[in-house]
C-alpha cells in the first residue's frame, strides 16, 4: 500500500490510508460475525439406514429406506424421506428366520407388501432432499454398520450412492473402539430399543455418537 500511496499527493495520503484501513477491518469484522446457525454444510453428515430382507448382497433387497442430514456437531439440519419399499411375496417369504420375525413383529412385511414405491422411486425421493442439504461428493455416509447400507445403496441405488462422499462415519466402529479404550465410559453407553425401523434406528445412532462425543471425545 505504502508503494501506491508515493503517487498520491501528501495531503491525501493519510485519507487513502485511512479509507483502506477501515474497508480491511470491515471485511474482517463481517467475516468473524458470520452467523453461528450457518454451518458449513461440507462437513455435514448423511445418516441412513436401510432395512432389508437380509444381508446377503447377492439375494437380499431393500425393504425401508429412512434419511435425515446433521451438522458436524450432530444437529439435526433436516429430516428426509422415511420411505417403505414394495418387494413381491416370492422375495418376503424367502427371508430368513430373523428377518421374517422381526419384520413381522414390526408391521414392515406388511407396509411392504402394501407400498406402491418402487426402489427408484424411493432413490429419486431421497436424492431430491440430499441436493437441498449437501454438496455433491462432499459428505459422508453416518450409522451403526453403515458400510452394510453402503453396500446395498452401491447396488440398488447407484446414483444416490455416487452422490455421497465414498468415506462414512461408522458409528459401530467407534463403539468397539470405546469399549476397548474406555470401558467406563462403555458402560454408560444408552441403550437401544432396536426397533429395527429406518428413522428409529438412525436417531439412536445419532444419539450414540453424540454419547462419545461428549463423553470420550473430550477436548
Amino acid at each position: 500500500m505504502d508503494l501506491l500511496l508515493k503517487n498520491v499527493y501528501p495531503i491525501y495520503r493519510n485519507l487513502v490510508r485511512t479509507i483502506v484501513k477501515r474497508n480491511a477491518y470491515q471485511i474482517m469484522s463481517e467475516k468473524r460475525n458470520v452467523s453461528p446457525n450457518l454451518d458449513n454444510k461440507s462437513k455435514r453428515i448423511v445418516w441412513v439406514d436401510l432395512e432389508m430382507t437380509g444381508l446377503d448382497i447377492e439375494k437380499d433387497h431393500i425393504l425401508e429406506i429412512a434419511c435425515l442430514v446433521s451438522d458436524e456437531n450432530l444437529k439435526v439440519v433436516a429430516t428426509g424421506p422415511n420411505i417403505v419399499i414394495h418387494q413381491p411375496d416370492e422375495i418376503l417369504n424367502s427371508m430368513n428366520d430373523w428377518c421374517i420375525s422381526t419384520h413381522g413383529e414390526s408391521g414392515l412385511t406388511k407396509s411392504s407388501q402394501e407400498s406402491k414405491v418402487s426402489v427408484k422411486d424411493a432413490e429419486e425421493k431421497v436424492l431430491t432432499f440430499l441436493k437441498s442439504h449437501v454438496p455433491e461428493k462432499t459428505c459422508p455416509l453416518g450409522g451403526n454398520s453403515v458400510y452394510m447400507d453402503k453396500i446395498f445403496l452401491r447396488k440398488y441405488m447407484p446414483t444416490l450412492n455416487d452422490y455421497l462422499h465414498y468415506r462414512i462415519v461408522d458409528v459401530s466402529s467407534i463403539k468397539e473402539i470405546v469399549k476397548r479404550w474406555y470401558p467406563k465410559e462403555y458402560s454408560n453407553v444408552p441403550q437401544k430399543k432396536f426397533a429395527h425401523r429406518g428413522m428409529n434406528d438412525i436417531l439412536e445412532s445419532l444419539e450414540e455418537l453424540k454419547y462419545y462425543k461428549t463423553n470420550v471425545f473430550r477436548q
